[in-house]
């Protein structure tokens, strides 16, 4: 019987062996915002759609709250393919691609749809074709948003309310100093650290678009929310190139055009959900003043425009400035 038994395994062996396994690739998608941000959903919808479209080949596991680490880590292990997807702020590329920092500059997007335009268009494409000779292949720009100022202290009006405050800022450039000539103290910590900082009084201030003030929930530790959009964030979603150039033709065409997809879908949400976020964050206590002095802001930002211009040229910034024109 035993005899009978290891003839009747080798035999299943065999036949198991000669049916080729289905070539299955798994794709790591990694983000810093938690499950409840629009980031998780245009995450869940790609992995979902590629899934899908891709019959199985390709599967994608969704990565949320910096679980595979925080930006800067992220973006490094996306180049060496530890990460296979990354998404993040454009902010945090400035690093490898200085010049992408014009998009950061203050009251650079006066309107969702120019920086839209500029980003899908041919300015943001020729940004974009900077990313491959860092390893990397951008899938598309999704929205941030613009930023608005939360505080304790009071509602900030002028740039004169600025003064003073001890603010947490992300690793722009432009805009550390735009807040140091505004008279804060910038301080740049990592997002997955301000709601202690911010608890503790480590810093007293921050800027955000609303949907991070929403989904890190600082309307626990801030009192008053500033409706200052004194910048338009965007987000880039990149991929390590070299993973993406092993996939077949077919497979790389439903990647980028459900990455695509995704973005449109993405920014849609943004839009349709502001107000509707607004307005939760007043009714759990948040003060919000719309009456921002952004002439006051524009002019007194100006320099830090000049001293980009001194340090990457003017010839982004005057493509984005005549495309608003």
């Amino acid at each position: 019987m035993n005899t009978l038994m290891k003839t009747v395994s080798l035999a299943a062996a065999l036949t198991l062996s000669a049916v080729p396994a289905l070539a299955e690739t798994v794709l790591k998608l990694a983000h810093a915002a938690p499950e409840t941000d629009l980031q998780q959903t245009m995450s869940i919808y790609f992995k979902e759609q590629v899934e899908a479209r891709s019959g199985g080949s390709i599967t994608v596991n969704v990565f949320p709250h910096g679980q595979l680490g925080n930006d800067a880590q992220m973006i490094d292990g996306a180049r060496s393919g530890i990460v296979d997807i990354a998404i993040s702020g454009l902010n945090n590329f400035t690093g490898l691609i200085p010049e992408a920092g014009a998009f950061e500059l203050p009251f650079m997007f006066p309107s969702r749809d120019l920086a839209y335009n500029v980003l899908d268009g041919e300015i943001g494409q020729g940004v974009a074709a900077k990313f491959e000779p860092v390893g990397l292949k951008l899938l598309g720009f999704p929205e941030n948003g613009y930023r608005n100022i939360t505080n304790n202290r009071g509602p900030v009006r002028t740039p004169e309310d600025l003064d003073g405050l001890q603010m947490r800022v992300n690793n722009s450039k432009a805009l550390n100093d735009m807040f140091a000539l505004l008279g804060a103290n910038p301080q740049q910590l990592p997002v997955a650290e301000l709601y202690t900082a911010l608890e503790t009084g480590v810093v007293d201030a921050q800027d955000h678009p609303i949907g991070i003030v929403v989904s890190f929930k600082f309307n626990e530790v801030q009192k008053y929310l500033s409706l200052t959009q004194h910048a338009y964030s965007a987000l880039a979603m990149v991929m390590n190139n070299e993973k993406l150039k092993g996939l077949s033709d077919a497979e790389q065409k439903i990647i980028m055009e459900v990455a695509a997809e995704a973005v449109a879908k993405q920014r849609e949400l943004s839009l349709a959900k502001e107000e509707e976020m607004i307005a939760q964050l007043e009714s759990e206590g948040m003060s919000v003043n719309r009456d921002v002095d952004a002439a006051a802001f524009q002019a007194a930002v100006k320099p830090v425009w000049e001293g980009f211009i001194d340090e990457n040229g003017d010839a982004l910034v005057n493509a984005i400035v005549s495309a608003s024109k």
